[in-house]
């Protein structure tokens, strides 16, 4: 077996890996997570607010 067959073999299995993973985050059951996930830098900011507001208070 060549060392081109083995590169060839390589990049197959890592573009079949990609395309899998694509195929996983891009799939219905995973949008209510990621768009969860991505209000989370938001609910920090807000988090930050109240607990300065909270010290200012006191």
């Amino acid at each position: 077996m060549g060392i081109g067959i083995v590169h060839g073999v390589w990049s197959l299995f890592i573009l079949l890996a990609f395309a899998g993973i694509v195929a996983w985050a891009w799939s219905g059951k995973r949008r209510h997570f990621f768009e969860e996930a991505g209000r989370i830098p938001f609910l920090a900011e807000d988090e930050d607010r109240v607990n300065r507001a909270d010290h200012d208070h006191e």
